[in-house]
């Protein structure tokens, strides 16, 4: 199993928009990847809660059963469209893929 983690940070303000209304639209944007490809076993985004720790403002964690299902969801045409979107709404970016037994 592979799970892929991703973390990021917005701009206040970009695309017109200032930053709660990002995160609003990038949050909904990522929840319409969800299911998209077989071997996808897990899709969770999430976005920092007032009163609790965070650093970044958009987390998704997903598990997917091998790395062909994380490159098929890496390149489905639902995920490859929110691209342009998040780059140019986005300050920071981590991630982390790792292999699971």
């Amino acid at each position: 199993m592979i799970k892929h983690i991703v973390m990021w940070q917005l701009k206040d303000s970009a695309e017109g928009a200032d930053k709660s209304v990002n995160v609003a639209k990038m949050k909904a944007l990522l929840d319409d990847c969800a299911n998209l490809v077989p071997g996808m076993l897990k899709f969770e985004v999430a976005t920092a809660q007032s009163g609790l720790e965070c650093t970044y403002d958009i987390l998704l964690y997903s598990e997917f059963e091998s790395t062909v299902a994380l490159n098929a969801y890496q390149n489905h045409p639902k995920h490859v469209a929110l691209k342009p979107f998040v780059a140019a709404v986005r300050q920071a970016r981590q991630c982390m893929d790792y292999e699971v037994h």
